[in-house]
């Protein structure tokens, strides 16, 4: 009895750790897609007000907007499936 209730103990201790650990990453890697999403909007409108009329300056702002369109979908998801 000692014994079984040893290993749970140490197999509980042992699973903690890797469970936050695991939630902490997924909450990381969401504060840096929101972070990156509202930096790459701004700078996409900021660009816009000044912009040049060229290819250069089009290419620049389609970067712009396709950086934080990507960003702003990996945030969006986590969304929807926190609010379940």
């Amino acid at each position: 009895m000692k014994y079984f209730v040893l290993v749970l103990l140490l197999a509980t201790i042992a699973s903690a750790g890797f469970f936050n650990e695991n939630g902490e990453q997924e909450r990381a890697q969401r504060l840096e897609n929101e972070r990156l999403c509202k930096l790459f909007t701004q700078k996409a409108e900021a660009y816009k007000k000044n912009m040049r009329d060229d290819d250069l300056a089009r290419t620049t702002l389609y970067s712009y907007q396709e950086r934080a369109k990507r960003f702003c979908d990996r945030v969006k998801p986590a969304e929807v499936n926190s609010s379940k």
